[in-house]
């Protein structure tokens, strides 16, 4: 073409999460049957929405409005609610105006880290989620910035790391976390959080904390919001209703704004958000709808305590059926419904291999593990010989060894039959060579 049309960053559009889908339906096509444990989708693993729920959002299909364009900036009785709750929480207070409803979460960090100076970073954490390291990477043009997440501290921010890294980088103009996080499960303290706002603060740096697993907390473990935290920093709290209700086919998300004017620089980026989203005209209306009649039910509390019992219990389960491994490291989540699992640095090779029975899936697996990190080879054996797909560790941007699993699956005997099967592979795989 004439002129070069292609975009500096689109080769750091990566996902694992959703790329593994490809080599799994091609080894289906082989005739192993899959199972999936790669994706954060409750309903896909069999979850139900509450029957009031579904009375709920029914009952808004038949309302004429729900047809309709809302407000670019969100639904004003779903804004003015969702300040409310901040509100409750004590300490920062917001109104209708730091809201910003989002088509997902997916939509408002494309913006985020779409509408950023090119020059202007944001470090994230490693391991990373995919989203926020691709988007923030693409929009620079360079490897995602990291700082490390040490699973020998419970998966916790090392947080001299973190500002060394702010210290000796002045491109970096925000702090990214996840909290509980996505994929180690990790819940951050109070005093955690607080930290990292510190350091923003001392740095002239603005915070992203991505709170779409707020309300999955385990017991025994306290944790705070960015608005608890925030004190005069500029910063923004990611939600959503995906992993909650859980509603993920809603793609309804959006962003809590906080001191946006006390910072003219800052107040004007938002601003550039809020433009983008106009010329979308706005987010899906019915999904913002339900929002104050759902969270806003006297059931709803009961429902997110019986839906953080539930993942507590799976993630006991799950830890409980790799511990005695040789060579692999479980953190028990704290949250959230994700577990990693590690792999001790040394225990892989390029040699290894499990014995798969389908000729053309062997023959395929071989082809592909050729030259891949090497928990991605662990994946790929895994998957042809098992059919469980898990996402490598290496693929949320990081550089430990070992992969992620979710703890979604509703149907009790699948779910231990799939811990097991994992547990036995590693086992057979760490023997091979």
């Amino acid at each position: 073409m004439r002129r070069t049309i292609e975009h500096v960053g689109w080769g750091q559009l990566t996902y694992e999460i959703r790329a593994i889908v490809a080599i799994a339906h091609e080894l289906r096509n082989m005739g192993v049957p899959i199972t999936w444990e790669n994706i954060g989708d409750p309903i896909e693993k069999g979850e139900k929405l509450p029957d009031w729920i579904k009375a709920i959002i029914a009952e808004l299909a038949l309302e004429d409005r729900s047809y309709g364009y809302c407000a670019t900036q969100g639904v004003l009785e779903t804004r003015e609610f969702l300040a409310r709750m901040v509100n409750e929480r004590g300490s920062y207070q917001v109104t209708a105006d730091d809201i910003i409803l989002f088509n997902g979460l997916g939509d408002a960090v494309a913006k985020i880290f779409g509408f950023l100076r090119r020059e202007a970073r944001v470090i994230g954490p490693s391991p990373a989620y995919s989203t926020h390291s691709s988007a923030e990477a693409a929009h620079s043009g360079y490897d995602h910035l990291t700082y490390e997440l040490d699973p020998d501290n419970g998966w916790m921010p090392d947080l001299q790391d973190l500002e060394n890294k702010v210290r000796y980088n002045d491109s970096i103009a925000g702090i990214l976390y996840i909290n509980p996080d996505n994929p180690t499960g990790a819940v951050y303290p109070c005093s955690v959080i607080e930290r990292i706002v510190d350091i923003a603060r001392r740095y002239d740096l603005f915070v992203i904390a991505d709170e779409i697993y707020a309300n999955i907390v385990y017991s025994g473990y306290e944790t705070c919001a960015l608005s608890q935290a925030i004190g005069e920093v500029p910063g923004m709290a990611l939600r959503g209703i995906s992993k909650e209700y859980p509603w993920p086919g809603a793609r309804c998300g959006w962003i809590e704004v906080y001191n946006k004017d006390k910072n003219p620089e800052y107040k004007a980026y938002i601003k550039s958000l809020l433009n983008a989203k106009m010329l979308e005209v706005c987010s899906t209306t019915l999904p913002q709808l339900s929002i104050p009649r759902v969270m806003g039910d006297p059931r709803y509390p009961a429902h997110l305590e019986a839906r953080r019992a539930m993942f507590e219990q799976r993630a006991h389960e799950a830890w409980e059926a790799f511990q005695g491994i040789p060579g692999v490291r479980v953190i028990k989540p704290q949250g959230a419904f994700y577990m990693a699992v590690l792999f001790e640095d040394g225990v892989l090779n390029d040699r290894q291999v499990l014995p798969i029975a389908n000729p053309r899936a062997r023959e395929y697996v071989e082809q592909i593990v050729q030259g891949v990190p090497t928990d991605k080879r662990f994946v790929y054996y895994l998957l042809g010989a098992t059919g469980i797909c898990v996402v490598p560790l290496t693929g949320f941007c990081c550089q430990r060894k070992g992969f992620r699993v979710t703890l979604l699956e509703s149907d009790d005997a699948k779910r231990r039959w799939t811990w097991r099967t994992i547990a036995e592979a590693i086992r057979q795989y760490l023997a091979s060579a």
